[in-house]
């Protein structure tokens, strides 16, 4: 027989929380959005959950590398395209896609309306990263900086090369 578990004491007397449309802190960094929907210090750092916008033709990053985190990727409507390694996926509304850590990897609008995703990153941590990269304005040399201290790899010279085999542009261009 298994022995029930008690719950853990901080939970006892935590209240719902609910996160209402509009709710949470936002910002656009030139059709690339951040939504801050679950914060890692709500989660004890297990996970972060963030929504992105992505407005048509948009590149969201740089071929990047994470080495601490994962990332889930949930389409809410529009199309995501992602290229993951070497394979390039499409995603439509209701569709996960994994974006593992210590794999090469970058993401944009491959539809013709706007994209909408959640993101869940675990661990979390990484939902910091985009508030610096807003506060950094468009800053590449401090981009490199910001991405240095989450310990994420960018390729940076892969921006044109994508632009022009997706048919894309780069907010930070």
């Amino acid at each position: 027989m298994t022995e029930k578990k008690e719950p853990r004491k901080d939970t006892e007397t935590q209240t719902p929380t609910v996160i209402l449309s509009g709710e949470s802190d936002s910002v656009d960094m030139g059709g690339f959005g951040v939504d801050w929907k679950i914060d890692g210090t709500d989660t004890d750092e297990r996970f972060a959950v963030v929504h992105h916008p992505i407005d048509t033709g948009i590149l969201a990053a740089p071929l990047h590398y994470h080495h601490n985190e994962d990332e889930y990727s949930y389409v809410l409507e529009g199309k995501m395209g992602a290229l993951l390694g070497d394979d390039v996926v499409e995603a439509g509304p209701g569709t996960w896609v994994h974006k593992p850590r210590e794999q090469w990897h970058t993401f944009w609008n491959a539809g013709d309306v706007p994209c909408h995703i959640i993101e869940v990153i675990s661990p979390a941590g990484f939902e910091d990263f985009f508030r610096e990269v807003s506060e950094a304005g468009g800053d590449i040399e401090q981009l490199a900086q910001i991405s240095e201290k989450y310990s994420l790899d960018m390729d940076f010279e892969s921006v044109p090369e994508l632009c022009e085999r997706f048919g894309l542009t780069f907010p930070l261009g």
